[in-house]
């Protein structure tokens, strides 16, 4: 089980202090989404530039183009590049090949998929790396969480591993840790709390060692 942070609502000289605060707790940092739109891949650049021992992941929630937009990524230095579940079949094929072509991996991210388990199976039988189910900014206003979402995925993902994400936090992470996905997604969960280094090393305790 490994550690993704991921940063949504920083530029990158505060992306750059929140990761050397908390690099040695975790396996991935994520430039989320909003980091993306704001500073473009110069982000991801900057971040595998000044921690080249950690895995980057650039959350670009491709829904188009996926061979183009994976290979830009992988440009800019990403190891793990997300493509969205509710693309079309062709678009993920792309990004798997292209990722294959750079020696990275694609993620796929299950948000506002309907037909979640069906869906799943599908998208394992493309060849991608990881599996995210995703409770967004949206429905963990209304109160949602994807931990069913991960127990019907695991029923069915033979290949790919298994990854959650959400509004998880230290009080969570024990249930997060018993459904035993492969990867754990932790953003304001650690970026919000007090002692940023503290929370990041229980969590990387808990995790390790389930």
């Amino acid at each position: 089980m490994e550690l993704q942070l991921a940063l949504d609502l920083v530029n990158i000289e505060e992306a750059k202090v929140l990761v050397k605060e908390v690099e040695s707790f975790i396996d991935i940092v994520e430039i989320g989404t909003p980091i993306v739109i704001n500073e473009g891949l110069h982000a991801v650049k900057a971040i595998k530039e000044a921690f080249p021992n950690l895995k980057v992941l650039a959350d670009l929630k491709i829904m188009d183009a996926g061979g183009y937009e994976v290979m830009k990524a992988s440009e800019a230095g990403a190891d793990i590049i997300t493509v969205l579940g509710v693309s079309d079949d062709s678009t993920i094929r792309g990004a798997v090949e292209e990722a294959r072509k750079q020696g990275n991996k694609i993620m796929v991210d299950m948000i506002n998929v309907k037909n979640i388990e069906t869906r799943a199976a599908e998208i394992d039988a493309l060849g991608v790396d990881y599996i995210c189910v995703h409770s967004g900014y949206d429905h963990q206003a209304e109160g949602k969480n994807s931990f069913e979402e991960l127990a019907a995925i695991k029923r069915v993902v033979k290949q790919a591993k298994t990854a959650i994400a959400g509004g998880i936090k230290i009080d969570t992470l024990q249930e997060v840790i018993s459904a035993k996905p492969d990867l754990v997604i932790v953003g304001g969960g650690i970026t919000g709390a007090e002692n940023k280094s503290a929370t990041a090393s229980q969590m990387q305790q808990w995790i390790k060692q389930a």
